[in-house]
């Protein structure tokens, strides 16, 4: 598959089939995100594959709680119709941690590490782009709190839990979204 081809088709998936995804699958996958670029080829990226139903129970649990803040917070009316089921049915959820450690030479700056997260969204763009490869749909998933989900997945507190994939086989795949053209979104300085 092209690589352009693929990153216009893929899309975020909230409705899977229960059919599972296979451990060759997954760690294709994790291979694929093993690739991305990091500072300092420092690769702050752990994974936490996620099958078991009642770990996924909580995680939705979590997400619940969250949404229901937001949307107290924000007042976005959507998020009152936001529907968290996938977190459920999704056969696989892998969780990407960050290790702020490992992060370059920007651990030093004044704003504190930035490039450990940088590096693991190019690891999630990967799995992404691997599972759309591969016949699967994903979600990139970020509502749910840090504290939580360090105790919900044994996470060490000196890591940063960054985002849960959803993976899976898709009921029916989404329509393409809108995207403004790079040009509305560049300045060139000469």
């Amino acid at each position: 598959m092209d690589l352009f081809t693929a990153m216009k088709e893929r899309r975020s998936c909230r409705n899977f089939l229960p059919e599972p995804v296979d451990e060759a699958t997954i760690e294709k996958i994790l291979e694929a995100a093993t690739w991305a670029p990091s500072p300092l080829n420092s690769q702050p990226w752990e994974f936490r594959v996620v099958t078991n139903k009642e770990i996924k129970e909580k995680i939705f649990s979590e997400g619940e709680r969250c949404r229901k803040w937001a949307l107290e917070k924000s007042g976005w009316k959507w998020l009152g119709s936001y529907t968290l089921d996938f977190l459920k049915s999704a056969p696989a959820i892998i969780a990407v941690i960050g290790d702020p450690k490992k992060s370059g030479v920007d651990m030093f700056a004044e704003e504190g590490p930035m490039g450990y997260q940088a590096a693991c969204a190019a690891a999630i763009q990967n799995m992404h782009l691997a599972a759309h490869a591969l016949g699967l749909s994903s979600l990139w998933f970020t509502l749910f709190d840090k504290k939580a989900l360090r105790e919900i997945l044994d996470i060490a507190p000196e890591k940063m839990p960054l985002a849960l994939v959803c993976l899976g086989k898709p009921v029916s795949l989404p329509p393409p979204v809108p995207r403004k053209e790079g040009k509305e979104k560049t300045t060139y300085i000469r």
